[in-house]
């Protein structure tokens, strides 16, 4: 299995090589305030509201396919992902590698454990900008990574597919429609159908630093939702940055079919035409955090 998550050491040994691009997901204040050496910003990955038809594919295809050009990711360079820590910034780092995988880049990693990990470790952060030269960004779509909103529609009648909503628990039970405002989105409520495991759920946080839970950890907490690493799994959240962290957590303890919604809840809100179900779950799976 080709690294995932880079450790500070391991991240200092590629900015010695000069051979890495590291990505900063962050607001545009806090990456100027202070980042990785040789670091570029680019918060679009965090912020970006997808679209999963043709036209809303095409367009986030199109964007960071020219983001990526401009910061010289040219297919030799190793992307490594970062935020502030895992758990702080929704998932923006794991929604960052998830983009490049899906787009068929083929070596991207994430700082684990994000810059308090690298200070934690005695890494130096700089103030310096850099301009890196624009390049080919070698595309390649990987379409069994995303799914539709389609996708989501005939999982519905389809029992093999399995739906699992990692959003906070005020989202689950419909009392806010997103972590950005209660009446952000048009409705409030769940996709019918999925399980829930609060995206939290599958890391553990120690003097601030986050990182995930065992592969043992995780596998039992996924059992307690009927999942297992051979099932169908579509993950969605409010816009498949939370969807993305869990994609990383249940990959790194060997699931395979994994898909993310990346319209997730701000498309599906947004189109009456869709199902949703609100109110208090029908069958759910126990609040408890795991």
């Amino acid at each position: 299995m080709d690294t995932v998550l880079f450790s500070p050491k391991q991240v200092q040994e590629l900015i010695s090589t000069g051979n890495a691009v590291f990505i900063d997901v962050r607001d545009r204040k806090d990456f100027e305030a202070g980042h990785l050496p040789g670091a570029v910003n680019m918060p679009d990955i965090f912020t970006y509201l997808a679209e999963t038809t043709d036209d809303g594919l095409k367009t986030l295809q199109d964007k960071f396919v020219d983001l990526f050009s401009d910061y010289g990711l040219d297919g030799k360079k190793t992307a490594i992902i970062y935020e502030d820590a895992l758990h702080t910034r929704y998932g923006g780092s794991c929604r960052g590698y998830w983009i490049l995988k899906y787009l068929g880049y083929p070596k991207v990693g994430i700082l684990d454990g994000g810059l308090m990990a690298w200070k934690q470790a005695g890494g130096a952060l700089t103030t310096e900008t850099t301009k890196p030269e624009r390049t080919v960004f070698p595309i390649s779509i990987q379409p069994h990574l995303m799914a539709t909103y389609q996708d989501v529609l005939h999982a519905l009648m389809n029992p093999s597919v399995k739906l699992l909503d990692n959003r906070d628990k005020v989202e689950w039970l419909a009392e806010s429609s997103s972590p950005y405002g209660v009446d952000f989105a048009p409705r409030k409520g769940r996709i019918p159908g999925a399980v829930w495991i609060e995206w939290y759920d599958f890391m553990k946080v120690s003097d601030g630093q986050a990182s995930f839970r065992s592969k043992e950890d995780i596998l039992e907490l996924a059992a307690s939702r009927g999942l297992t690493p051979d099932d169908d799994i579509i993950i969605y959240c409010f816009k498949g940055a939370r969807a993305a962290n869990t994609y990383v957590a249940l990959s790194q303890a060997g699931f395979k079919n994994l898909r993310i919604y990346m319209g997730s809840w701000n498309e599906w809100s947004r189109n009456p035409e869709l199902p949703i179900e609100g109110g208090i779950p029908k069958a759910a799976a126990p609040l408890e955090n795991a």
